[in-house]
């Protein structure tokens, strides 16, 4: 028989523990949400690999990546964020109790952030698995070219990225090879990026070849490529190899409920939210224009605080705004418009000549945006019926009479006398 698996409960569920995903961790925790991070592997993803990050703002003199994963996971700690390792075998996102299922465990939750990352297409070549990352196998030249002053350098690939992030590593190395499967003056990049390259004295190009195998001790010192017309082998001594030929996003868990694009990425809004309420993305799965470490962090800082405010609005929607005991009046308004603010004071006596057998809510959409999208009264001024936990008439008139027949109906009685 299949063991029972436990079911844990939390607000807020993070979904992979690279950059993204930890600070949108920090941000849930330091709001005091119940925050669970789930990483299948190693905290700080890709990141760790890193030797030593530049470019990140604070450290004027670059930190090893393993050791700023080291920091985000400790501060995502300090805040109470519990973490788990371990593949999540199956998701379900759609409804409004999400669930997080692991080998053993189910973890329900009101929110959940994406941060599952992705990973560098591989060549699959021999010796390639040896050499990866920190041994001589690269896949970001901003992040690894400082460590390739006056060094030779290979680049495979021909696409923009290839050609742009090899122009950019010649301000570094001493030269930069490209590997190029195509004949001679042939790339797939763009025109101008093409002749930027041909002209660049730095760069050399080894036409219609592919790589053959990897050689190196500890660390990579040869890329033996092949000549695809003659199928001759050409050893080519390197200090390391950057690969530009295409990146995989960890995805295939959210296909058929969480949109992707044509190439598995998630597509959010600036708010990082996804299609699916309470849902957000964040970091290197995102449908973004570059995946550093900085930019991860920006993610998910935005997917925390939107968790973080979606369920709270949640929360208002649910006890207050859909409160069952009383018909309920719910006034959408904007502070920075004149007719809807103007019509605050009408509102109050409406309430008032009801002497508490009605209940008032105010939603400002400038604060709560979400909270008038859920009520689908994103305009303003709107007014919202309520009867039994349940939105039973819309309406965009301020006729003070319509409003209060409409209310008298709901409490089943006369209209009742303004008050003095």
């Amino acid at each position: 028989m299949p063991v029972e698996k436990d079911h844990q409960h939390y607000d807020l569920v993070v979904i992979g523990g690279g950059p993204g995903g930890l600070t949108a961790a920090i941000y849930g925790g330091r709001a005091r949400l119940k925050t669970l991070l789930i990483e299948k592997s190693l905290i700080g993803g890709l990141a760790t690999y890193t030797n030593e990050i530049a470019n990140f703002p604070g450290f004027p003199d670059g930190i090893g990546g393993l050791e700023l994963m080291r920091q985000f996971e400790h501060q995502a700690k300090h805040f109470g964020v519990d973490f788990k390792i371990s593949p999540v075998k199956a998701v379900d996102l759609t409804g409004p109790d999400k669930t997080v299922e692991t080998f053993r465990t189910v973890y329900h939750a009101k929110a959940v952030v994406i941060a599952t990352g992705g990973k560098p297409r591989l060549l699959g070549a021999p010796g390639e698995e040896h050499f990866l990352y920190d041994k001589g196998i690269s896949f970001c030249a901003t992040c690894d070219a400082a460590s390739c002053k006056d060094k030779v350098v290979m680049v495979i690939g021909s696409g923009d990225a290839a050609v742009e992030e090899g122009l950019f590593l010649t301000k570094f190395a001493s030269k930069v090879i490209m590997s190029v499967i195509h004949e001679e003056g042939h790339m797939d990049a763009n025109a101008v990026a093409q002749q930027d390259a041909m002209r660049e004295p730095k760069m050399e190009f080894r036409w219609n070849t592919v790589v053959d195998h990897f050689e190196g001790d500890e660390r990579l010192s040869c890329v033996v490529l092949k000549d695809t017309r003659t199928g001759d082998l050409i050893p080519v001594d390197v200090d390391r190899c950057f690969y530009f030929i295409g990146y995989l996003p960890a995805t295939e868990l959210f296909r058929g409920q969480v949109t992707l694009d044509e190439r598995g990425y998630v597509p959010t809004n600036t708010r990082m939210q996804t299609n699916l309420e309470g849902v957000f993305a964040a970091g290197d799965v995102r449908q973004t224009c570059l995946r550093q470490v900085a930019t991860a962090v920006g993610d998910g800082a935005i997917a925390g605080f939107e968790a973080e405010r979606y369920i709270a609005e949640i929360d208002v929607y649910e006890k207050q705004l859909m409160q069952a005991e009383k018909p309920g009046l719910i006034y959408v308004y904007s502070p920075i418009d004149g007719r809807s603010r103007d019509f605050l004071p009408t509102v109050r006596e409406i309430e008032r000549d009801f002497a508490g057998r009605i209940r008032l809510n105010l939603v400002d959409t400038y604060k709560g945006e979400c909270l008038a999208a859920r009520l689908g009264a994103v305009e303003s001024p709107s007014l919202v019926y309520t009867k039994g936990g349940r939105v039973v008439a819309k309406s965009r008139s301020l006729d003070r009479a319509e409003i209060t027949a409409t209310l008298a109906g709901l409490v089943e009685e006369q209209v009742p006398e303004p008050a003095e």
